[in-house]
């Protein structure tokens, strides 16, 4: 009984520590929804072997997809005309970052992690899209059949069992564009519609997963011993490689990986380690692997793999040395910014997100409950 009780006291902490920043990533996320042009972006993902890959990498970061919802939006795109390198690169950098799992990673863990992920996912997405376009650029881009192709290939085999809505994810690249208005009289009705969308779209998405993630992390805190994590997630190149074993056939969203980051790093686990998590986790699983060898093919697979690997691995590294160098202990970072907020907006918050949250979760069990007396 009292491990049950230092476990949901420990994920309560998380949760009101992470609340006001959960919310305000959903409200970014609505806003680049509404704000987002995707035929202009599509435009500018098919052309040149290099800049496409840079621009697919940058665009990724602040788009909240999960590693299969991000699976129908990059069919989109090539079906758009984005090349093999680009759409690798959109493939990396968005499950493994996003607005908000950036304002997550603020609340829960440090300024330093905070610009590490979304560095290393650009880095990990760059690299591996200019790879795969060394070996299969030819210049012109896909035809419109065989998009459409690649999208049904999508369509036939995601089902990662997150509970997300595919269709929905979709919209974000293939919504209508808006008419040309000035910005602040169309303001209103996009941010009324933004956080719309954030609630019931983007949220529906992500509250299982984030409340798994929570509940997780608290059971971590108190069960996991410190002298495992010690001896074998404390740092060095031992750590790093095994903590890639963990995340590669692992699925975790980015937004519930980072509680339980938090949890690890509070355990002794390095930043570097909690950082290749951080990455692995979210961009990589069995089910979004099988499907993109359907889609790009198996050398674009191998690409994929071996890029996050080599890249989560060195900034995991480089990170550590990073802590090190400046003699900072994460330990003195993790939960803090939360401190800062006024406890009745902690609470308000953390209400707000337990009731925005009910019809999610509620819809998850009845979806996972309902599979299995089918079954």
């Amino acid at each position: 009984m009292s491990f049950l009780y230092d476990a949901l006291s420990s994920a309560w902490n998380l949760l009101n520590q992470s609340a006001v920043y959960m919310l305000f990533g959903l409200l970014v996320s609505g806003l680049l929804k509404e704000y987002l042009s995707p035929t202009y972006i599509a435009n500018h993902l098919g052309s040149g072997r290099f800049k496409s890959v840079f621009k697919a990498a940058l665009l990724g970061i602040p788009v909240p997809l999960c590693s299969c919802g991000v699976l129908p939006a990059a069919a989109t795109l090539k079906k758009q005309g984005a090349n093999n390198g680009a759409v690798t690169a959109f493939l990396i950098s968005t499950p493994e970052s996003g607005i908000d799992s950036i304002s997550i990673t603020w609340a829960l863990l440090d300024p330093i992690m905070t610009i590490a992920r979304p560095v290393s996912a650009f880095l990990s997405a760059a690299i591996a899209g200019t790879a795969e376009n060394l070996f299969s650029f030819s210049g012109s881009a896909p035809t419109s059949t065989l998009g459409q192709q690649n999208k049904a290939t999508v369509a036939e085999k995601n089902s990662c069992g997150c509970g997300c809505d595919k269709e929905e994810q979709e919209k974000i690249f293939l919504g209508e564009a808006g008419t040309k208005k000035s910005f602040l009289k169309e303001f209103p009705g996009k941010l009324k519609a933004g956080i719309r969308y954030a609630v019931f779209d983007i949220w529906k998405e992500l509250a299982g997963w984030f409340f798994v993630g929570i509940l997780l992390a608290g059971v971590i805190t108190v069960l996991l011993p410190d002298t495992f994590i010690t001896a074998y997630l404390g740092g060095g190149l031992g750590s790093m490689l095994l903590m890639l074993v963990i995340g590669i056939p692992l699925y975790i969203c980015a937004t519930a990986s980072t509680p339980i980051a938090a949890a690890f790093l509070l355990k002794g686990v390095s930043p570097g380690a909690a950082l290749i998590f951080l990455l692995v986790g979210p961009a990589t699983n069995i089910t979004s692997l099988s499907v993109l060898m359907g889609l790009l093919g198996k050398r674009t697979v191998a690409i994929y793999l071996t890029s996050i690997a080599l890249v989560s691995v060195t900034c995991g590294l480089i990170l550590d040395a990073v802590y090190s160098m400046l003699g900072i202990s994460v330990l003195a970072a993790v939960a803090r910014h939360g401190e800062l907020l006024p406890e009745q907006l902690k609470l308000a918050a953390s209400i707000l997100l337990l009731i925005l949250s009910i019809r999610p979760l509620k819809n998850s069990l009845q979806r996972r409950f309902g599979q299995k007396k089918k079954d």
